[in-house]
């Protein structure tokens, strides 16, 4: 599918449904229950409230139990409809309104109409066209590289998308108007939240205490704590509408029960905003989460030429840390994985520079390990200037290409595992198609590296994610001024 189609279905599934309620609004039947003992459909009084004729009865009939009694469209205007049994009880009372073209809807503005069962049908199947569209383009761009921030973007908008469809559909049948269908898909994203908030509630006290755990272990700084500010930010973002509600009903003295007035739907923009915020940026989280563990876990395929093995902090006398060691057997795992499987050799290449505060470089050290692991020198390609992930990369991506003279190396990676999908993403930005394998770490590391992914996807692809919260606030906003016209009105 492409994007086009998915642009014109709006409209015209905007089109089809007013071509339905244009055809068929101009009248309507009321259903009321009511006692078929207490007398005929003519024993029934109908009397409407209107400055000139707005609405006119144009038929009645008594059909066991319920009494249907079919209105027609006059003119434009604003008239009440009042319903009396045979004893003189009033049975119903309801305003009518008489749009442009003769478009009867009752109750509201934007009301019920003959035709608008509909509406709720073009939600629902515009949105199975979205959830589609998103789907494959999710698809593709995960056969094309697991290793792209558009595939947390796609994924997260695939479970926003599906949460809203979800929510759509235990109301297909019983929404009968615009007005009804405007309240059930601003009421997904609240419950959206509500559903979310024991989760996120559970989800920062895990993450304050793995936070503690690695200040203590690791020494406290910011980078240290992302993952309870995080987590602390998400819980008072589900919190503030349901906080503010309270404060604006119980302690000040604005009315926000008054459909007429403009505070309800003041209140309502405000929750909505924070709501449809922390809503998709908790989907964006949960697929960023999905993908990395993807990432860490999966096992690249037995056919690599060489295998980059990443640098980090070494000890002071020049030997590998546990997580620089977990590293190199690692790689040497999957090098032994690939040689049982397929026969195939591979080439090691250690990479990282020299801190200052190092008395080698980091890819000697691991150069050293290997060697008294058993692996020939030969087979190790040393890149010892990079001085960060992106220059492991880039420099080790020249080297590979200057000895193998191909541009198109089969190259594999040996990682921390929460640290192999951004790691791919910084080979692919250097034109390196590279599959990653993850060493195990500590679990107080994951939180944080969680977070860490999280903001980077935010950041990098920050002026897509604020389109889409911009695009879907408009829609919000014009759903909700749409209800304070119809109460209005």
């Amino acid at each position: 599918m492409k994007r086009t189609t998915l642009l014109l279905a709006a409209p015209l599934l905007i089109l089809l449904c007013a071509a339905v309620i244009l055809l068929r609004g101009s009248s309507y039947t009321l259903s009321l229950p009511v006692d078929p003992s207490a007398g005929d459909a003519d024993a029934y009084l109908v009397h409407f409230e209107q400055n000139h004729e707005v609405v006119r009865l144009a038929r009645r009939e008594l059909d066991g139990d319920t009494l249907r009694l079919t209105l027609r469209s006059v003119s434009e205007g604003k008239a009440f409809v009042d319903v009396y049994a045979p004893d003189g009880e009033e049975i119903y009372l309801d305003v009518l309104y008489v749009h442009a073209f003769g478009i009867l809807t009752v109750n509201h503005y934007f009301g019920s109409a003959s035709g608008s069962a509909v509406l709720p049908f073009a939600v629902v199947l515009y949105l199975a066209l979205l959830l589609w569209y998103e789907a494959l383009r999710y698809r593709s761009d995960m056969r094309r590289s697991l290793y792209q921030y558009t595939n947390i973007r796609h994924l997260g908008w695939l479970i926003y998308v599906g949460s809203l469809l979800l929510g759509q559909l235990p109301h297909l049948l019983a929404n009968d108007s615009l007005i009804d269908t405007v309240k059930t898909t601003l009421g997904t994203a609240s419950l959206l939240s509500f559903v979310a908030l024991p989760i996120a509630f559970v989800v920062s006290i895990l993450v304050t205490l793995s936070n503690f755990r690695l200040m203590r272990k690791e020494g406290r700084n910011w980078r240290n704590m992302l993952g309870m500010l995080l987590g602390l930010l998400v819980c008072l973002g589900t919190i503030l509408p349901n906080a503010l509600s309270a404060y604006l009903q119980r302690v000040t003295f604005v009315d926000v029960h008054n459909e007429q007035g403009a505070a309800l739907y003041l209140e309502m923009l405000v929750e909505d905003t924070v709501l449809v915020t922390v809503t998709y940026l908790e989907c964006i989280l949960l697929s960023t989460i999905l993908l990395s563990v993807k990432a860490a876990r999966r096992i690249p395929a037995f056919d690599k030429e060489y295998i980059l093995i990443h640098g980090c902090q070494l000890r002071k006398d020049g030997t590998p840390t546990p997580l620089l060691r977990g590293r190199a057997d690692r790689a040497l795992e999957f090098a032994r994985m690939q040689q049982e499987a397929t026969g195939k050799p591979l080439v090691f290449v250690p990479s990282g520079g020299k801190g200052t505060d190092e008395v080698i470089s980091e890819a000697a050290s691991i150069r050293n390990y290997l060697l008294a692991a058993g692996v020939p020198e030969e087979r190790i390609l040393l890149e010892d200037r990079s001085a960060n992930t992106e220059e492991n990369m880039r420099f080790s991506a020249a080297l590979i290409r200057s000895v193998s003279g191909s541009d198109a190396p089969k190259v594999a990676f040996a990682t921390t595992n929460y640290h192999v999908f951004r790691s791919g993403i910084l080979a692919e930005q250097q034109g390196l198609h590279a599959e990653g394998i993850g060493s195990k770490t500590r679990s107080y590391f994951w939180v944080n590296a969680f977070v860490r992914e999280f903001i980077a996807t935010l950041y990098a692809e920050r002026k897509k994610h604020l389109l889409v919260i911009t695009v879907m606030l408009a829609v919000v906003y014009a759903m909700i001024g749409m209800l304070y016209l119809s109460n209005r009105m």
